[in-house]
């Protein structure tokens, strides 16, 4: 059996910062374990392969929820990346922090160091920022962030109807103050995907103290007179073990994190008793407390041609944006799709924005999957929840690893996320129905012109809502009964076991999670070196 000082599951995000981090001093040795292939589909790495990541099953876990009783009794798709660089290759590439309250709150929760001043010097020191260097950004960091390249007309016409509705400009989401409309930065490069995979693994993989393993299944963690000792994981058909030194860390995402914890007896007694597995140690908020951020589309048919559409001018568009990909490495083929949006207040007397705009040239619907609404020339404006009260859980639907857990969202359970969602919809259609946006309307697709009412638009949100991806909190820190790591990230009651990814969240933050799962690693990192050092002495 091999042995590594560090075995982290999970090459995404998460995994792939800590793999950079733990093996760049030459000290110690770790193995990096991935269920999915390398990171070498050209989807990955052209930006507007996101629209073929959405339906690839090689690339994307392709989860769906249980039938939600809170959404009509609809499976919502939950698309997690499946590759190295997890689902920072395949998401919307857009580069978010959050508020600093965010992150105060966490502390207020009793996880000391997480406070907004403690974490922003490892936002600072993951990013190279284009704009240059500044009270909020650094330029030494190896996660590239760039302006959009690909900024087609419309959105500046969705900005300005903005404004013109009432709503202020924003130049930097991630500056002194989130709240506003703009563009949003991205996490590319020359044009191209800067995924956490090609920013802190592909350079490091040259590194004879790194070993990276990918299409391997971890099945569960071996734990010994409460000690994690290793791994076992399923490649090429066989199983095998792996045994840590040091640490086994656990960087599976918010959906397969509790559930390796759970098939390795850690977690709920009832669930795991459900489903005959041994307990190994009581934990019960392990799958507990999952969030993520409900969204809606308000979709519009427009009378222009400068729009993702399978319509003769507009695919004539894109052919001559697709040309300034060669010579300029610019244009339609680096899109995120979603280049304009912004953060706004449900109420104005409200202290932070609560809601997440994100504009679409393109009409949209069921996560870009209804091909045939593309044949229709239109828009599309996201309206995301920032802070749910809602919340989910992740189980087990059997004691089989191949077999997807159980995810039940339930969101808009709570009464207070559907009335702010409802306010959301009718600032939607404010916004798209104020000049310039207004004078090139033909008609509203969704919700209906005539779905005015709370009652109506209550109706229509339990009809259209769905994830945007952001799922988080499953093995929360902090210290009540319900926490699954503490402050540390370590894995209560479990020594030499830490959980670090976007599951740890306590809460989630106001904005998309993947620059703040990177944040996290690149802490907690410092955390297991200063930790094994002084072990050292």
């Amino acid at each position: 059996m091999k042995a590594f000082d560090f075995v982290i599951i999970g090459g995404g995000s998460a995994g792939c910062v800590l793999a950079d981090k733990l093996s760049a001093s030459g000290e110690h040795s770790v193995c990096l374990l991935e269920a999915g292939k390398a990171d070498k589909n050209w989807l990955i790495h052209l930006p507007i392969g996101i629209i073929g990541l959405m339906q690839s099953k090689s690339l994307n876990w392709h989860f769906n929820s249980h039938a939600e009783k809170t959404l009509n009794n609809r499976e919502i798709f939950t698309p997690r990346g499946k590759t190295l660089g997890g689902s920072s290759s395949i998401n919307a590439m857009l580069y978010v922090r959050g508020q600093k309250q965010d992150y105060d709150h966490w502390q207020s929760l009793g996880n000391n160091g997480w406070s907004f001043d403690e974490v922003l010097p490892y936002f600072k020191a993951l990013e190279h920022q284009e704009r240059g260097a500044d009270e909020f950004h650094g330029i030494n960091g190896a996660l590239n962030v760039a302006d959009s390249v690909s900024k087609p007309a419309v959105n500046a016409d969705f900005i300005k109807s903005a404004i013109a509705a009432g709503y202020p400009e924003n130049h930097d989401f991630n500056g002194a103050s989130q709240e506003g409309i703009g563009y949003y930065q991205v996490t590319q490069k020359d044009g191209l995907r800067h995924s956490a995979a090609k920013a802190f693994l592909t350079p490091s993989l040259h590194r004879k103290n790194l070993t990276v393993i990918t299409q391997t299944q971890v099945e569960k963690v071996l734990i010994s007179d409460g000690i994690a000792t290793g791994v076992v994981y399923k490649h090429r058909g066989k199983i095998q073990q792996l045994s840590a030194n040091k640490e086994v860390i656990l960087s599976a995402g918010a959906i397969n994190s509790p559930q390796i914890l759970m098939l390795s007896g850690i977690g709920p007694k009832a669930e795991l008793a459900k489903h005959n597995i041994k307990l190994v140690h009581a934990l019960e908020g392990v799958g507990k407390n999952l969030q993520d951020h409900v969204d809606v589309l308000n979709v519009a048919q427009h009378n222009r041609t400068e729009v993702l559409a399978y319509r003769p001018k507009a695919m004539w568009w894109s052919a001559k944006e697709a040309l300034k990909f060669i010579t300029k490495r610019a244009g339609l083929l680096t899109t995120v799709i979603a280049e304009s949006g912004g953060f706004i207040k449900s109420d104005p007397t409200l202290t932070e924005p609560d809601l997440q705009l994100h504009f679409v040239p393109a009409a949209m619907d069921d996560h870009g999957r209804n091909h045939k609404l593309l044949c229709t020339y239109g828009i599309a404006l996201h309206v995301c929840l920032l802070r749910p009260k809602s919340r989910g859980t992740v189980t087990l639907n059997s004691n089989n690893i191949h077999q997807h857990p159980r995810i039940e969202l339930n969101m808009l359970d709570h009464q207070d996320d559907i009335d702010t969602m409802i306010k959301g919809v009718k600032i939607a259609k404010k916004i798209l129905s104020t000049p310039p946006l207004s004078t090139t309307h033909v008609k509203t697709i969704f919700p209906d012109e005539n779905c005015n009412s709370d009652q109506e638009i209550h109706q229509f949100l339990k009809e259209k809502c769905n994830t945007i991806y952001h799922p988080v909190g499953t093995c929360k820190m902090g210290q009540d009964e319900l926490s699954v790591v503490d402050e540390q990230l370590k894995v209560r009651g479990v020594k030499q076991l830490r959980v670090i990814d976007a599951s740890i969240m306590p809460t989630l933050i106001s904005g998309n999670t993947n620059a703040p799962t990177m944040m996290i690693a690149a802490k907690a990192a410092d955390m297991i070196l200063a930790e094994h050092a002084l072990s050292k002495k």
